[in-house]
Formats: C-alpha cells, structure tokens, sequence
C-alpha cells in the first residue's frame, strides 16, 4: 500500500508546538527560531487543508483538528524513533553535515578531524563556516558549532570550552622591548583590534587592573581574529588572544603571551544538536569525539595562564 505523508520536519515542529503549547518553547526544544516554527506549522497546516492552531491576541490553542491530530503524530513518532534506534546492527556508516564557527573550524576542528575520519573511514563529513544562521531540523546539519555566552545555556547545547584573553605578540616584537616589563610593553606598543569585539581590550584592563594605555583605542583594526592573529604574528602590534583558538600558534612559538593574567570572556564554543529522542548514531559518535578528543587537546593548549582574580567585566552576547 502506498502512503501519502506529510512532510516529516513539518510533523516533528507541529508535536512539539502543541505539546507545549508554544511556537517559541518548540523553537527552543528544536534549536529553531520561532518564525521557523510557525513556516513550517503553516506547511503542514497548508498539506492538510485544515487549520490546527487557533492563533489568538493571548497565545495559541489547538483547533478541534489539532487537538485530535497531535497525540496521534506524538505517538507516530515515538514509534518511529523507538524502531530505527532499535534496529539490530545499526552502525555509523552515513554522513555527517555539521554547520560550524570558521575560526573555530579551521584552528581547532579540522587539525584534529583526521583522527575521527581514520576511527570512521565510512562516514563523510560536510562542514559548513558560512555566517548564516542554520535550522539543524529544516537545514539537514546534524550538529553545529557555536560561540555563544557561557551564562546561557539551552537544550541541547553541550559546552565545549570556556573562552579566555590574554594579550600575546611576536617574538620579535617582544625582543625589540626586551628592555620593558610586559606591562610597559603593553603601554608602548600598538594594540590591534577587532572590530566585532572591540570591546575586548576594556574588558581585559578592567579586569586585570593593569593601567590601560592613553591611546588604547589607537591601533591597526581588522574585521576578523584570524587577520588580527595574522597581523600579531608580523609584528605589527599586540593582538588580545583568545584561548583556545590561539593555543597553537603560542605552543608552536609564533605568538608569546604578555604577562600571566587571563580572563574569562564570559562566552565560549558550544556543540549544537537538535532535541529528539533519536540521534543519528553519527551525531552520538561524533559528540562524544568532541567532548574526549577536542575537549582534552584545547585543555592541553590553554595550560599555563593564571586566571586574574578580577572581575569579568560586561559580557559580548
């Protein structure tokens, strides 16, 4: 017999909108923003030919149709999830998209992407750095990587490391103020910025009480962490670093930190995946890759600084 079904993204929204009544709690549950939601209920609602939220001035409420529908879809589902992860023999042998922060791509997670590809040779991995912010349930990412407040947790977001500053240059620049303390060098020197955190360098000085430079807003500016990095390492000034992402160049000696105080930045990098009861086993294995492999490597890497007893200072959202 042939079933003619609707869209099952669409399904899995509108059971979690009825479940909790809410288009911006089901938002939250899928990872999805609520206009997401509300596109895809219209979808199905649009399928069907049958509206199945009343959309009232105080909320929502199910119509008669979606009060008889949701715990048929709830229970369809179930079943669904319950018969795939249960399914005997079922290996990871399929794809993996994963939608990701670039500089977190390219400095920590593709140096180390070798070791999971040769434990799991069978499944292929797409990554996506692009800006745009992504819907693990309509987008068809399995996982995502993203920078966000470390005072903000959600379902399904599992922290992957805290982030930390701390001022770091070339070698060679601090040889040529061999004869200054790392303060003296800090007062001295041009300060790089980023535009996008420009308030990195306040933050930094505020929290360690060290005498921020009259001209500190003077300074080459890049758009970018990676070009800031970049300029540092070519001795243009003194770039603020973030751990982990500057772990390597330090340890491979083409940065050197300034000074022994680091701060939390209050934001850190967060591994994203949709709240369902079934999981791709390619999401389980490579979560738990994560929070081994990667977890342990940036730990290794942001060794060494002592945390400032300071303040933290505002928070960049």
């Amino acid at each position: 017999m042939a079933f003619r079904l609707p869209p099952l993204s669409s399904l899995r929204v509108f059971e979690a909108a009825a479940r909790h009544n809410s288009f911006r709690k089901a938002a939250d549950e899928l990872n999805l923003t609520a206009s997401a939601v509300s596109h895809a209920v219209q979808t199905l609602e649009n399928w069907l030919g049958v509206e199945l939220f009343s959309r009232e001035p105080r909320g929502l409420r199910l119509t008669g149709a979606g009060e008889l529908y949701a715990p048929l879809v709830n229970e369809a589902l179930t079943l669904l999830a319950l018969a795939t992860e249960q399914l005997p023999g079922r290996k990871a042998t399929g794809t993996l998209a994963l939608s990701s922060a670039p500089t977190f791509a390219s400095r920590i997670l593709l140096p180390l992407l070798e070791n999971f590809i040769s434990e799991h040779p069978d499944i292929r991995i797409t990554v996506d750095t692009s800006h745009r912010l992504v819907d693990l349930t309509l987008d068809d990412f399995d996982a995502a990587i993203r920078y966000s407040s470390t005072e903000k947790p959600a379902p399904g977001w599992t922290l992957l490391a805290k982030e930390t500053l701390r001022p770091v240059c070339s070698p060679d620049l601090k040889r040529r103020f061999s004869r200054s303390t790392d303060a003296e060098l800090l007062s001295q020197a041009p300060l790089l910025h980023v535009t996008s955190t420009s308030a990195d360098w306040s933050h930094w000085f505020r929290a360690t009480a060290v005498a921020a430079p009259p001209a500190m807003d003077v300074g080459h500016r890049f758009d970018n962490m990676e070009m800031a990095l970049d300029a540092a390492k070519r001795g243009l000034g003194v770039v603020l670093g973030r751990w982990p992402l500057v772990g390597e160049d330090v340890a491979a000696g083409h940065l050197v930190p300034l000074g022994s105080q680091t701060v939390p930045s209050g934001n850190g990098y967060w591994l994203v995946t949709a709240q369902t009861e079934f999981q791709k086993p390619e999401v389980k294995l490579f979560k738990r890759w994560l929070l081994s492999e990667i977890v342990s490597a940036t730990e290794h890497r942001t060794r060494s600084p002592r945390r400032s007893s300071a303040g933290t200072g505002r928070e960049r959202n």
